[in-house]
């Protein structure tokens, strides 16, 4: 593994760990707001599929191992395993998706990141949503109703920013780095 892959992929899960923090719990629902999104958003279309799912899956081992990274600085098995664990799970998948989208543009606009990034919250959302039915044991349309519809807001602004800061990043380093490949 080259060490610009390893430092930026380590840069990004520290970046995720941080926003993990800016967390707002909710009284309904075992899953608080956070900007931890936007960091896998963020991750994702500045490093690529393989670097951006690399550098999530680098933060989730971190708080599997103990580090106090996930939101509201729990860490462990137990949270992994938990209501919150199926959206940290989803964070890998749609940091590759997300990723992989972005690679394929040829011409990099702010509507293709975004359309890439409302893919990637679909997938996290998707499976966040059947490890709460399974691990709380309630119905789809509960699970559905506490862990994904009070979030959709907030992650459409989420978005709107991820995919503007992401465009400008991405830009900014093709030009200081023309030979920056994913």
């Amino acid at each position: 593994m080259k060490l610009r892959t390893m430092t930026t992929a380590a840069l990004f899960a520290a970046l995720t760990a941080i926003l993990s923090q800016i967390a707002v719990p909710l009284p309904f629902t075992p899953v608080p707001v956070t900007l931890q999104s936007l960091a896998v958003f963020l991750t994702a279309v500045i490093l690529g599929s393989k670097r951006g799912a690399l550098a999530i899956v680098l933060y989730t081992l971190m708080g599997l191992v103990g580090l106090p990274v996930f939101a509201q600085g729990e860490a462990g098995l137990g949270v992994l395993l938990g209501p919150k664990g199926g959206y940290i799970f989803g964070f890998i998948l749609a940091a590759f998706i997300i990723g992989r989208i972005a690679e394929k543009t040829k011409e990099l606009s702010y509507i293709k990141i975004f359309g890439s990034m409302v893919v990637g919250m679909i997938i996290y959302y998707v499976i966040g949503w059947v490890q709460i039915k399974f691990v709380l044991d309630i119905s789809f349309k509960e699970a559905f109703s506490i862990g994904v519809v009070p979030f959709i807001p907030f992650d459409l602004i989420k978005i709107v920013c991820g995919a503007y800061i992401g465009c400008a990043v991405r830009k900014a380093v093709a030009n200081v780095y023309p030979n920056w490949v994913y």
